[in-house]
């Protein structure tokens, strides 16, 4: 949805197209976004435009060096054009440098303005304060408003106080926006007492890494108060974002069923004398597990990229599994009960299922796409289909093997929480998404256990159907019945949701506050 970034120099970033092309429209909103060294400014434009590789972000201070330029896409135009500035380093000094600027290179009565056009031409704007003019030529001379990046996790340090100023000098609309609200130790109550004190009533809450539920809208729509001029501009863009929203939770909704109407019509036949055999039987069985595999590794890929993340984005790790059982009985309620017992479906799995082995998935990790099929593929029954079907087999000589409905419903509850946990993280997350932040407690997986009858009789008709499973790397199924059933399976589907700004769990994964703050 966005365009790639682009590398410029304040100077530059006018006439430059972004690197896919286009350029920004007359009526494109402009932004600077400015703040202190390191306070996430990179990370906010990472998240606003959804481009996790633009920029560079690093604890180490000063690493946005040049001005860089990325624009938000909305219907192939320039919506907004971000400007990503270098970090304020010694807005004390600046400030006392441009009260004291000789009176031969100012105009009469010159204003807090004149003083820092003055500046901008003058040698210090090329030595002792490079950044500072880095910064302050791109929001005089190309942008409509600031948003000013505040680490609240920092405390309110007289250099800080000095970088309003010195903002506020270039008479321009300024945004607060306070990020890593949700941190251990923020200070956002003092935050907010010093931007009143400068006169800045007007800010933003917004954590970059886990964004709150329509902080994105909420902050243009806020900037409507700075711009008024810009309001039904600003109250489209925010439109716009909802809509992409609500279309990348159906496009995820839609690539879990697919998968799940997938597994449901998987079906793979063996001779019963070949079953008989302890290493074929074992080799058979892997085989399937390794397709199944395949279809819970394909829907995380989308799920991926519905999101606009990649494979590194995610944690490849082992998964402990439980005993494997493999029996070829028609109806075992012990089996089934413990089954159920361990899958956390008590006993709505329901009867007319053989033979389980389940695999445990408490210990899944978004390994993405490249673990989460590796889980679900052990987690397969061996006989669901009804009594007459399993009778043929053996008349004929052969046996199969199908997923059980127990599958299904875990395998609906693992995308469900990942597509939550991808949902609720900003593309500024330097960490790799790991189970704990998403398996457990996620609401979208306890409304899938809770659906499991629901999605077992939905999907009843793919188990007839075994053309309609979409194996990977063949090409897709085109089949009006199948279409139905995924439009169906997905209509049952919870759509995921950010966290509201009440919830606090997120908190935990934000770092620490530093023992100390340079300054402090």
């Amino acid at each position: 949805m966005t365009a790639p970034a682009s590398m410029s120099t304040p100077s530059e970033a006018p006439a430059q197209a972004s690197a896919s092309g286009s350029s920004a429209a007359p009526s494109a909103l402009r932004i600077a976004v400015v703040g202190h060294t390191n306070a996430g400014k990179t990370s906010l434009l990472r998240t606003l435009t959804r481009r996790a590789a633009f920029g560079e972000v690093s604890d180490r201070p000063g690493v946005t060096r040049h001005v860089e330029r990325i624009d938000l896409l909305l219907q192939g135009e320039v919506a907004v054009r971000f400007f990503d500035t270098p970090g304020l380093e010694d807005a004390v000094a600046l400030l006392d440098y441009l009260q004291e600027l000789p009176a031969q290179s100012l105009p009469a009565h010159p204003s807090r303005t004149d003083r820092v056009r003055a500046f901008l031409s003058g040698p210090e704007a090329h030595a002792s304060f490079e950044q500072e003019a880095k910064v302050l030529r791109a929001l005089l001379e190309h942008a409509d408003a600031a948003m000013l990046v505040i680490d609240t996790r920092a405390p309110v340090l007289p250099k800080y106080r000095a970088e309003m100023e010195a903002l506020a000098w270039c008479a321009r609309p300024i945004m607060p926006v306070l990020n890593f609200v949700r941190a251990a130790g923020s200070r956002q109550d003092g935050w907010r007492a010093a931007l009143r004190d400068a006169g800045l009533h007007a800010c933003a809450a917004f954590d970059a890494v886990a964004p709150f539920n329509g902080a994105e809208t909420a902050l243009y729509r806020d900037l409507a108060a700075l711009l008024p001029e810009r309001r039904r501009q600003l109250e489209d863009i925010a439109r716009q974002l909802e809509q992409q929203a609500q279309d990348r939770q159906r496009a995820a909704r839609l690539a879990i069923a697919s998968a799940l109407v997938s597994v449901a019509a998987m079906r793979r036949s063996i001779a019963a004398g070949e079953y008989a055999d302890p290493a074929r039987r074992d080799a058979f069985i892997h085989a399937f597990q390794q397709d199944c595999a395949a279809h819970a590794r394909r829907a995380a890929q989308a799920l991926l990229r519905a999101h606009a993340f990649g494979p590194e984005d995610a944690e490849a790790a082992s998964l402990p599994q439980l005993a494997q059982r493999w029996e070829d009985d028609l109806f075992n309620p012990a089996l089934l009960k413990e089954a159920g017992r361990r899958l956390g479906l008590g006993a709505a799995i329901g009867a007319g299922i053989g033979a389980v082995a389940d695999v445990a998935l408490a210990g899944l990790s978004l390994g993405a796409a490249a673990t989460l099929g590796g889980a679900i593929g052990s987690a397969l029954s061996g006989g669901w289909q009804p009594l007459a079907g399993k009778l043929r087999g053996r008349l004929t000589g052969t046996q199969e093997l199908t997923a059980q409905d127990a599958v299904l419903a875990l395998l609906a509850a693992r995308l469900l929480a990942l597509n939550q946990a991808l949902t609720q993280r900003g593309h500024a997350a330097q960490h790799k998404l790991r189970a704990a932040e998403w398996e457990e407690g996620s609401q979208q997986a306890a409304q899938a256990r809770q659906l499991t009858a629901t999605l077992a009789d939905a999907l009843r008709p793919a188990r007839a159907h075994p053309d309609w499973e979409e194996r990977p790397g063949a090409p897709p199924v085109f089949d009006p019945g199948r279409d139905a059933l995924t439009q169906r399976v997905a209509s049952l589907l919870p759509a995921a949701e950010p966290e509201t700004p009440a919830a606090s769990p997120g908190a935990a994964r934000q770092p620490e506050t530093p023992a100390a703050w340079p300054g402090e």
